[in-house]
């Protein structure tokens, strides 16, 4: 009995494989080797993907004759744990064809195995032989039920499990929110969350990621003080997903309270996950500067950590930078993945580094291993695209077949405005409507022929869309100001200061004119009198959200605009005027890329 428990605390101990087989060995010369529950710790420990091997655990499991069912499930979650989701179900089957009855927590393991692999199929087997040993009222095996057919979009299915469950939790609710958030289904989520009798923690998270994860950035935030106001303390995770808001909205102030909050709750020992997070928020709000110290001071890194910081880089248009660290970051014994690469090809696109772009794509699967995907070829379509070698982007495209084709060729569109190239424009065009009959081809083309003054084309264009039934999508630009932020589309009334906006960017206007300044409105796509369009120019939404800025901030503070859309060749033509006339730092984030105004100058080198 001393030995046991002797070699029982020594395996407990165990934070090694080789700490593991030496008490394994004890364990077997102690005559203890064969007893279920050390068997049982043993696979446990083998289970874990970080510091065990299922290969071990395997070994350890074939070698056993008459499995008790804690040894089947302690297998069955190794495998698991491990991503073996087919082995998962092949043990599942020898179980049964062994008459060993699955439990309550056997189950489970198999359902979420058919979750992550999406086969509602053997997971309606599983939910059968449930109801026949008698666990469907189980809440552990109901709630992975719904999350099993939630996964597999048999969204009726879980209704009915959910509906059906005599001994709903929390966590039954909480799987719902969850499932719907993963179908986009964000009314549905909402009216389940509304109709849960308590909400803990956890129901809260499931409900701020859905918006986070959905592009519901305002609502996600809204729901995040109003969780602090019903004394709710965030976790780990809810901060994750506020920060995941706060990058979508450009809400720096608000990242920046998460980031002071995580260090008063879990000091400067942040996890990898949440510090990730945190330099991600940074660059995506336009603050590059802190995101790199956040960066450089974490004391561990993965692979998913160096990916964001040269996402960062390249977002910013820093391309030398972003290939500099992805030097380091080798150096520093991390292999790249396919994500690095999409990292860094998108700085290629950026910085006009096509040269470097095509040597590091032919090095991909040569030098690193990597087998290019359609998301490589878009991104290096894309930014010979932009450096205007479009017969060699097109010799690209001929390699691609599938959904990525047509961001290749949306990217080649968007590259021939901008070297004027009508025909390529065209053959694009073609090209895309095959591929994505009901795209925003149209608008993008109409706007194309109105630049080159083809305004019969350009409004044929526009008719062909409407009668496709194709919608613009409205630009809009947001600011945030003392932590919340404000919204404008081109005209915009509605919001309470919209006078006095108005009034500030015609005085800004009336001084750049003083200066020289004379509107570029061969961008616009409606075929009226010069002054008309300088008007309608003059309205678009990032001059009023800087108009806000000018309005909110001090001098000296940074005006940091999110523009859901790419920016006009005037919008930055003018901002870049406001910079020096007013020397204002002004850091504007369109759909591609950010661009930091500065003295008269941008980031960009007007390369967008």
């Amino acid at each position: 009995m001393l030995l046991g428990r002797r070699l029982l605390n020594l395996l407990e101990k165990c934070i090694t494989m080789a700490q593991l087989k030496q008490a394994h060995a004890q364990f077997i010369t102690g005559g203890l080797g064969v007893h279920d529950y050390v068997l049982s710790r043993l696979v446990a420990f083998c289970s874990n993907p970080n510091r065990g091997s299922l290969n071990y655990a395997c070994l350890l499991f074939d070698q056993i004759e008459n499995r008790p069912i804690c040894i089947w499930n302690t297998m069955l979650k190794a495998l698991l744990n491990n991503g073996a989701l087919r082995e998962t179900m092949k043990i599942y089957h020898r179980m049964l064809q062994a008459n060993v009855i699955p439990d309550n927590y056997t189950l489970p393991y198999v359902l979420k195995a058919c979750a992550h692999m999406c086969d509602h199929e053997f997971g309606e087997e599983a939910h059968d032989n449930a109801l026949k040993l008698g666990f469907g009222s189980d809440p552990y095996v109901a709630n992975t039920l719904i999350l099993m057919y939630m996964a597999c979009g048999r969204t009726d299915s879980a209704i009915k499990v959910f509906n059906c469950s005599p001994t709903k939790t929390l966590v039954s609710w909480t799987v719902m929110v969850s499932g719907y958030a993963k179908q986009g289904d964000v009314d549905s989520a909402w009216s389940m969350f509304e109709g849960a009798p308590v909400r803990d923690l956890k129901l809260w998270g499931a409900m701020v990621a859905c918006y986070a994860q959905n592009n519901c950035s305002k609502e996600a935030l809204q729901l995040f003080r109003l969780m602090q106001a019903e004394g709710i303390k965030p976790d780990e995770a809810i901060l994750g997903s506020v920060l995941t808001a706060c990058a979508q909205l450009g809400a720096l102030d608000l990242g920046r309270w998460v980031h002071k909050y995580a260090n008063i709750h879990w000091g400067m020992d942040l996890s990898i996950k949440l510090s990730t997070a945190l330099v991600d928020m940074y660059a995506k709000c336009g603050s590059l500067k802190e995101s790199k110290q956040l960066f450089d001071k974490m004391s561990q890194r993965d692979v998913v950590s160096w990916n964001v910081m040269i996402g960062g880089l390249a977002m910013h248009g820093d391309g030398y930078g972003a290939f500099a660290l992805f030097t380091k970051m080798q150096q520093m014994g991390f292999s790249p993945n396919d994500l690095t690469f999409i990292a860094l090809f998108t700085a290629c696109s950026h910085s006009g580094l096509v040269e470097e772009g095509r040597e590091l794509f032919e090095k991909m699967s040569i030098v690193y291993g990597i087998k290019p995907q359609h998301e490589h070829y878009a991104c290096v379509v894309d930014f010979l695209s932009r450096a205007g070698r479009f017969q060699e982007a097109k010799e690209m495209l001929k390699r691609m077949h599938g959904p990525e084709e047509a961001i290749a060729w949306r990217a080649m569109l968007s590259a021939s405005r901008n070297h004027r190239d009508i025909g390529f424009s065209e053959l694009a065009r073609n090209h895309l409507l095959q591929l994505e009959p009901h795209s925003g081809v149209y608008s993008l083309l109409s706007n194309i022929y109105a630049a080159a003054g083809k305004w019969y084309l350009s409004g044929k264009t526009m008719t062909m869309m409407k009668e496709n039934g194709v919608s613009k999508t409205p630009g809009s630009s947001s600011i945030e100001v003392n932590g919340f932020v404000h919204e404008f589309v081109a005209g915009e009334r509605k919001h309470p200061l919209a006078k006095e906006i108005r009034k500030m960017w015609e005085e800004i206007n009336r001084q750049l004119r003083l200066e020289g300044y004379k509107p570029d409105i061969s961008g616009s796509a409606f075929d009226v009198d010069e002054e008309e369009k300088e008007s309608l120019v003059s309205e678009h939404s990032e001059k009023l959200a800087i108009a806000f800025g000018f309005m909110s901030h001090g001098p000296n503070v940074p005006i940091r605009v999110i523009k859901n859309l790419r920016v006009c060749g005037d919008c930055h033509s003018v901002t870049k005027l406001v910079s020096k006339v007013f020397g204002r730092e002004i850091i504007v984030r369109d759909r591609i890329r950010f661009h930091h105004f500065n003295g008269g100058s941008c980031s960009c080198m007007d390369y967008w």
